[in-house]
């Protein structure tokens, strides 16, 4: 089990969904761990997709940094999309990546946390509190490099039943390996709109920039981006397959069919309208001649 558990971080790591799993069979202890007999531990800490589904933020209370407690709520302005990452502060190996790495991605971003969007973490280990969970974020956001983000970066702990059903309403799975004594779960960050909803799941341990920009783009609903980069939201479609956005060649094609339709229209209809003019003057001068 020890074999497979190890197998299940890495291609977490590498960014595939648990559905998308491959394992080599049998392994050592006789496990035969195709996609569809994948042991009942490994399901548990698959990532499932809950895209649409609306989050309790009002219903859910965490502690910050400072030992306040406060509703998800709190950390949702209304107006900017909220990335959300499922991690424990003390984990020795995939959580560290997964925030190094995340953290790499965000530096890449010419947007920056509290201004286009927040970044709310979660620790999945009620027993760690807010004294860990500050030393995190100023570790952090020290890395992030943009000092002036930390009011939109959160790190938050909270009790066992308050981190389950924020796991459970994300689709985000995980258990304590009592063997390892460590938490066993995926890799991946949670998109969601200004008002809780869940937007796009992205995975790995490393995001490109351009999924990055566009899922937060498609999670902010019109609110956040330049008409430049919402235009973006059109040329580019979300593929399940590889996880990530792919360009629409047809749909640029489609939108400059438009802008020429619309161009056309506008010339014919300046054509249309110097030609009644024209008409209508010739009109007059013949009236004004058969006058005369």
């Amino acid at each position: 089990m020890r074999y497979v558990f190890a197998n299940f971080v890495l291609l977490s790591a590498l960014g595939l969904s648990g559905n998308a799993l491959a394992y080599e069979k049998p392994t050592p202890r006789g496990y035969d761990v195709t996609p569809n007999t994948m042991p009942e531990d490994l399901k548990r800490a698959e990532i499932t997709e809950k895209l649409g589904a609306q989050v309790d933020i009002q219903g859910l209370i965490f502690r910050n940094e400072q030992g306040e407690e406060k509703p998800l709520s709190a950390y949702f302005q209304g107006q900017r999309p909220v990335i959300v990452t499922m991690i424990y502060y003390t984990c020795p190996g995939l959580c560290s990546y997964l925030l190094n790495g995340f953290t790499n991605s965000l530096r890449s971003l010419d947007w920056s946390i509290g201004k286009n969007f927040d970044v709310v973490t979660v620790s999945i280990n009620p027993k760690e509190g807010p004294d860990v969970a500050l030393g995190k974020k100023e570790s952090y956001v020290k890395s992030y490099g943009r000092l002036e983000s930390a009011p939109g970066w959160h790190f938050l702990t909270g009790n066992q039943d308050q981190i389950d059903k924020l796991a459970a309403q994300l689709g985000f799975g995980f258990y304590y390996d009592e063997a390892a004594k460590e938490y066993a779960h995926s890799a991946g960050i949670f998109v969601l709109t200004p008002t809780g909803k869940i937007s796009r799941v992205l995975y790995g341990i490393d995001f490109p920039n351009r999924d990055l920009k566009l899922s937060l783009l498609e999670a902010g609903e019109g609110k956040v981006g330049t008409m430049m980069e919402r235009f973006m939201m059109f040329c580019y479609q979300y593929n399940p397959g590889s996880k990530g956005y792919a360009f629409m060649a047809m749909r640029l094609v489609q939108a400059g069919g438009v802008v020429m339709l619309l161009f056309l229209s506008f010339w014919l209809g300046i054509f249309w309208w110097s030609q009644r003019k024209l008409h209508r003057n010739r009109i007059y001068l013949d009236k004004r001649k058969l006058g005369s």
